[in-house]
């Protein structure tokens, strides 16, 4: 099986996310992308970020009937920072049979020297490199400059002598940011066509939870 991953804060996930995910799982022909909501982003405080089990119902709601899209709550049961290579090393462990691509976007992907064993994460996984706004020149340099060995194929694709491979793809810009919807879910600003409505609903049904984490509503 050809399983892509998606892994996020998704604090909370909004529809550039899921978009991500559809055109990734059509454009490779994979048969999953699953979101996999990180439980302690390593890159983040951690002050505003919903409970791990609330993002995971928004991720679970708003892939509801979109197929090929699921989730993973594995990220639930580990103690610690949720790392990027613990987190192939699972899957790795759990599903020894599929290949598995991970998915991020071309300003990460440059991040990854800083990320713990970034570096290396070519040797665990397949990499989707989704440029959005990022020059396709920064991204191939990237990649010389850090692994010399891995071999153009075509356009926006390398492969390694592992067999691993990056894939870069363009996909249509969808400039939202989870910041975004908080700041307009905090001022009660309608949020149609930034995140689904089954996000949206569930948002205002646990309204008192979601402000323990942003704050109060003005």
């Amino acid at each position: 099986m050809k399983i892509g991953i998606l892994g996020g804060s998704f604090n909370p996930i909004h529809i550039g996310h899921i978009r991500m995910g559809i055109e990734v799982l059509e454009r490779l022909g994979l048969d999953r992308v699953e979101l996999v909501p990180a439980k302690r982003p390593p890159h983040k405080d951690g002050s505003d970020i919903l409970p791990f089990d609330l993002r995971l119902e928004l991720v679970e709601r708003a892939i509801v009937g979109i197929p090929g899209l699921g989730s993973n709550a594995l990220e639930g049961e580990r103690a610690g920072p949720s790392f990027t290579c613990d987190t192939l090393h699972c899957y790795q462990s759990r599903q020894p049979k599929s290949k598995i691509s991970f998915i991020l976007g071309a300003s990460t992907f440059l991040e990854l020297p800083s990320w713990r064993r970034g570096v290396e994460i070519p040797e665990m996984a397949s990499l989707v490199v989704v440029n959005r706004w990022t020059a396709s020149d920064k991204v191939a340099g990237f990649i010389a400059d850090h692994w010399p060995g891995a071999e153009p194929q075509g356009e926006g694709k390398w492969v390694f002598s592992t067999g691993q491979t990056i894939d870069l793809l363009d996909i249509p810009r969808m400039d939202i940011k989870a910041g975004h919807i908080r700041r307009r879910w905090l001022e009660k600003r309608n949020l149609r066509f930034l995140v689904p409505q089954a996000v949206e609903a569930v948002l205002e049904e646990k309204a008192a939870l979601v402000e323990e984490s942003w704050g109060k509503r003005r």
